[in-house]
């Protein structure tokens, strides 16, 4: 063979099976300096007879592989990596280049491309921390936790929205999220409200503690008053939990990164550019999600309670407050006069209690 290099493995295996043709030692001991056994010892000395040092190279050396990937799909992949699917994390693009482009890639092979291309993924693992993980619930149903992220979610196309957020934490799924413009009281009814015509009222609520769920108690407060959110859940039957850090609601805090980091991609190749937009996408994607990230209950039975005939469900999710009414039949809202006309219900509202 012309032009054949050995490497210093094949040198060495060279100068071996001299010594052995040479009778300088037995192939027993040969075996062991080329690492094989001694009957693979006595195969590779009949080839090299044969064949002379031809055949100590691998049969594969100068082969192209048969799993190598063509080159114009490399280039492609890092064309589309570049510019289409700018910002995407690698696991999330080999997903999206196996629906949309037709190219299936394991997510090691696409980072192994990437990373010699020079395009590590633009989202950095955290440094782990040792914790112990709280058990699911056993049901789905049992507890939703549920989270508002404010965030650039159009990018540069749209003004900034908040995503309302319920994670099942039996399931890990989605039941129901939305876009509105700010994290407000109004934003938490609907996305109840969604959730309890489509599965039924669940067990438990898990929220932080921002001013919409939990009023801080005063120095010299006995009971904690009720926001509206929490007066509703009462009226619902809810059990309402406060976690006390971002950790112990630590499923959807994981949901709001993950959710951050995938929807806003499929929010850019869509061209979303509104919230009417913006919520088309992100109900498009659940489904998707869920069949990705979604685990398997413990109990197959779910925990969700049916709404009562008696039980309207659209008095419960609103704004409820209290006036006093006064002497003259007004009241008082928001530094506005209120006059009561001398109907039945306006003349109960005088009646002692």
């Amino acid at each position: 063979m012309e032009g054949l290099t050995l490497t210093t493995r094949e040198q060495t295996r060279l100068q071996t099976l001299n010594g052995v043709l040479e009778r300088h030692w037995p192939m027993c001991e040969a075996a062991q300096v080329m690492g094989v056994s001694e009957r693979q010892g006595w195969r590779i000395l009949a080839a090299y007879r044969k064949e002379g040092a031809a055949a100590l190279p691998h049969g594969n050396r100068g082969r192209t592989p048969a799993n190598v990937i063509p080159f114009e799909i490399r280039q492609r992949v890092v064309a589309l990596a570049k510019e289409r699917y700018s910002g995407v994390n690698h696991t999330h693009l080999a997903e999206l280049l196996d629906e949309r482009e037709g190219i299936t890639l394991s997510r090691s092979t696409l980072r192994r491309l990437l990373i010699r291309a020079g395009m590590p993924s633009p989202r950095r693992g955290r440094i782990p921390r040792h914790r112990y993980r709280r058990q699911r619930m056993p049901q789905q149903g049992m507890l939703l936790q549920i989270d508002g992220s404010y965030h650039r979610w159009l990018e540069e196309r749209g003004p900034q929205l908040t995503l309302f957020l319920a994670i099942d934490d039996a399931t890990g799924t989605v039941p129901s999220a939305l876009f509105r413009e700010r994290e407000d009281t109004s934003g938490y009814f609907e996305l109840l409200k969604v959730i309890i015509k489509r599965y039924g009222i669940p067990l438990g609520v898990y929220t932080d503690r921002h001013s919409i769920f939990h009023v801080e108690r005063g120095p010299n407060k006995g009971n904690i008053p009720l926001t509206q959110f929490g007066r509703a859940l009462c009226e619902l039957g809810i059990t309402h939990v406060r976690a006390k850090s971002p950790e112990a609601k630590g499923r959807v805090e994981r949901a709001n990164g993950t959710f951050q980091d995938r929807l806003v991609s499929e929010l850019r190749l869509s061209g979303a550019s509104n919230i009417t937009e913006a919520n088309l996408v992100l109900w498009d994607f659940l489904p998707r999600f869920n069949q990705r990230f979604g685990v398997p209950a413990a109990q197959p039975e779910q925990a969700y309670r049916e709404i009562g005939p008696d039980l309207n469900i659209e008095a419960i999710l609103c704004l409820k407050e209290r006036r006093r009414v006064a002497r003259d039949n007004t009241v008082q809202y928001h530094q506005r006069t209120l006059q009561l006309f001398p109907t039945a219900i306006g003349l109960a509202m005088r009646v002692p209690m």
